[in-house]
Formats: structure tokens, C-alpha cells, sequence
């Protein structure tokens, strides 16, 4: 029942839309080609033509011209500055400002063109504007604040839409960056909606790789020199496995001597936006690989058989383990020095 709802209400939307492009047409043909089509003294053309004012017109074809002009600008304006925004990686939060101000603009010029119309005097109108905006605007300083805080967060760059950032605890998406608030979606579809001015405590997870942390534990009685020697063969191939890892993967040495495992861990950089899958990638690799080299993955246990007997390093593995650690050591240390905390 749900869906053939849904497929009833986007098949009303698009005839609702289908209309309004024919209307738009049949206007633009009528303001362009009037003067062929129409006799000049006619009503009808003289209230369509609201930029001519000789002779009478008949009130409501002109409102209804007014109303068709103002919003098919405002539509025609704002697909414009969309359709130049999609190349863009930056910039799309000026735009998406730019439309807002396009929007209420065309409102706004709708408003004073319907009461003009009624032969009300809009001059006195935006005089009386002017003095009641300053009045109001001692009392909504929050929604001024706001403006001016967009702009700067807009025009400083400090992030844009589809930068994934994290406000007080709440980490997502940017979708939108409007005058007055901003909209962050999380990855389960939920949206936060926040004031501009409100937002104090910002951290843009886009603007340098993130690191996908993956640790492993390893058996006590494993040799670590035998376990680093594979990783050194085999790491070309978990980075061609895992095609959305930038850089990495690198190995980190021991992070942990726990209850019943060494814990080994890894680190790769990635973009924020998949950061969470480089890691479950990274786990299931590191887990077939330990498997095709019988590398024991302990868990909690009462042992009851005979205890396992581990392989031994062979010389050659303890040198290129030696050189391993050290090579990773040398690789990875701007990771190290961009999250400190997690090493």
C-alpha cells in the first residue's frame, strides 16, 4: 500500500511539474512574441505586459503575469547557478546560499509588484520597512548572528557541502548551508539541522586522509619476527585488495600484550567517507592471510589438549622482520604525527 502510494504522489509531481514548464513556455513565447500574436491595445495584452503601461489592464491577468515572471526567474536563476555548481568540489555552499537569496528576492519583488498593482504606494512601504527593520533588528540579533556566521563559515572555507565534519559529538554529512542554518545527514539517513551562529566546535574530517586503525591479535607463542616477515611479503597485495586505501597500509608494531594475544596493530589512510569499510576491509584480509600462513588468532579458552607447537623464525625472516619494522617506522611517521592519540 506504502509503495503505491509513493508511486501515486511522484506521479502527481510529475504532472504537476510538466505543467508548470508548459505554462513557463507558453509565457515566455507570449512576452517574446506579444507584439505579433496580440493586438497592442487589446486588455489581455496590455495585463500580460506588465512592462508596458499605456491604457487600462484587468487586475488579475497582470497579478497572475507578476506571479509567473517573479517565480520562473527565481526557478530559471537558481538552476542556472546549480547547474554551474555540480563540476565544483568547492563553492556549492555559496550557491546554495546564492539560491536562498534568489528565492526570497523573487518573493519579496512578487510582493511589492501584486501591491503596486492595487495601486498601493510602495515607496512609503519600503520607507515604513526600513525604519520597522531597524527596530526588529535590535530584537533578532540570534537570527543576524546567524546570517553573519554562514558567511564567514561560507566564505572562509571552513567546510562545504559534502564535507563529512563532526559538531558536538554528531558526525555526518554537510547537505546544506542555507543564511540561517546548516543541515548534517549521519549514515543512517538522519538530519541534524543546526544554527549557524551555534556552530563553535567543528571538526572537518575532509580535508586530510583519515586513518582505518586495524588490530589483530596474534598468539604468545607465535614468533612476532616469522608473523612480520609475511606481513612484509604480502602487504602489495592487501593494498591492491583494498583499492580504497590512499596510502598504507602500514604496520604499526605492538600496540597491546594482552590476556591471551599480542595485539599487532595496522593503519592505512583513506577518505573519511569510507573509512569505516577500509577497516572491516583491512580485518577480513588480515584474517585470510593469517589463515594461509596458520597464524593463530586466539580467543579466550580453557585449554584441555596438548599445547600448539609454533614455528620458529628462520634467520632470514628475523632480518627482514628487523627491516620491516624499521622501513614501517620510517613510512608512517605523518601518521603518527596527525593522530598521536591513536598510536
Amino acid at each position: 500500500m506504502s509503495n503505491e502510494k509513493t508511486k501515486s504522489k511522484l506521479s502527481l509531481n510529475l504532472i504537476l511539474k510538466i505543467f508548470a514548464y508548459v505554462i513557463l513556455v507558453v509565457y515566455a513565447v507570449f512576452m517574446a512574441f506579444g507584439n505579433k500574436l496580440f493586438n497592442p491595445m487589446s486588455v489581455f495584452w496590455r495585463s500580460l505586459n506588465f512592462l508596458g503601461n499605456a491604457g487600462e489592464f484587468n487586475v488579475v491577468i497582470r497579478v497572475i503575469s507578476y506571479f509567473i515572471f517573479c517565480l520562473g526567474a527565481s526557478w530559471l536563476l537558481r538552476t542556472i547557478l546549480k547547474l554551474l555548481a555540480k563540476p565544483l568540489k568547492k563553492g556549492k555552499a555559496i550557491v546554495d546560499i546564492l539560491c536562498s537569496l534568489v528565492k526570497y528576492a523573487a518573493i519579496l519583488s512578487l510582493l511589492f509588484f501584486v501591491l503596486k498593482t492595487f495601486g498601493v504606494d510602495t515607496t512609503a512601504i519600503l520607507a515604513g520597512i526600513g525604519i520597522l527593520g531597524l527596530v526588529v533588528g535590535l530584537g533578532a540579533q540570534p537570527l543576524v548572528a546567524d546570517i553573519i556566521a554562514g558567511l564567514f563559515i561560507v566564505f572562509e572555507g571552513i567546510f562545504d557541502v559534502g564535507d563529512i565534519i563532526v559538531v558536538d559529538g554528531f558526525r555526518g554529512e554537510v547537505k546544506e548551508i542555507g543564511i540561517r542554518t546548516t543541515q548534517i545527514v549521519d549514515t543512517g539517513g538522519n538530519i541534524k539541522i543546526i544554527n549557524n551562529a551555534q556552530l563553535q566546535s567543528i571538526v572537518n574530517m575532509t580535508n586530510q586522509l583519515s586513518l582505518a586503525i586495524c588490530d589483530i591479535g596474534i598468539e604468545y607463542g607465535e614468533s612476532l619476527e616469522r608473523v612480520e616477515a609475511i606481513l612484509k611479503e604480502n602487504f602489495p597485495k592487501i593494498r591492491e585488495a583494498i583499492p580504497d586505501i590512499k596510502e598504507g597500509p602500514f604496520y604499526k608494531g605492538v600496540s597491546e600484550l594482552g590476556d591471551s594475544a599480542v595485539v599487532i596493530r595496522f593503519a592505512a589512510g583513506c577518505d573519511e567517507g569510507v573509512r569505516y569499510q577500509v577497516e572491516r576491509d583491512m580485518n577480513r584480509q588480515f584474517k585470510l592471510l593469517f589463515d594461509q600462513y596458520n597464524i593463530n588468532i586466539p580467543f579466550p579458552q580453557i585449554v584441555l589438549n596438548q599445547p600448539v607447537s609454533f614455528e620458529n623464525a628462520t634467520a632470514q625472516q628475523q632480518e627482514a622482520a628487523n627491516n620491516f619494522v624499521e622501513e614501517q617506522k620510517e613510512l608512517s611517521k605523518g601518521f603518527a604525527d596527525a593522530d598521536a592519540n591513536s598510536f
